[in-house]
């Protein structure tokens, strides 16, 4: 079983994110965080294989708040996965920071928002 860790601003969009992973490959078993401030510890206590994070310009899910939870994971286990999703229709100089966050190797990947959920959750099964 892969365990994977969600945290979104939108619920729903997380519903639907952990939903579709789910009917992707019951293997794969979504867990939601309930605030970016719990994030950590939820990754801790149920040894997170992913952890998925969307990206907002909006405080505790700026990019910069991501790469906090992002370097403090990675600490604790260093072979659990980053994927950051972003919204790259409207918050077009924030998906360029965080398309070159993966570049730069800080993240294993990255999502934009408007991707079918059988994509996104293709791209997570092959991490």
């Amino acid at each position: 079983m892969r365990r994977i860790v969600i945290d979104m601003q939108n619920v729903l969009f997380a519903d639907a994110v952990a939903e579709a992973l789910r009917n992707f490959d019951s293997n794969l078993e979504p867990v939601m965080s309930e605030s970016p401030d719990k994030t950590l510890s939820l990754c801790d206590a149920v040894l997170a294989n992913v952890l998925i994070m969307e990206v907002t310009v909006y405080t505790s899910w700026t990019l910069e708040e991501r790469l906090k939870i992002r370097n403090a994971l990675k600490k604790a286990q260093p072979d659990c996965k980053i994927v950051l999703v972003v919204d790259e229709n409207t918050e077009k100089k924030l998906a360029d920071r965080v398309r070159q966050a993966k570049k730069d190797g800080l993240v294993d990947n990255f999502i934009y928002g408007s991707v079918s959920s059988s994509y996104l959750s293709a791209v997570i099964d092959a991490l």
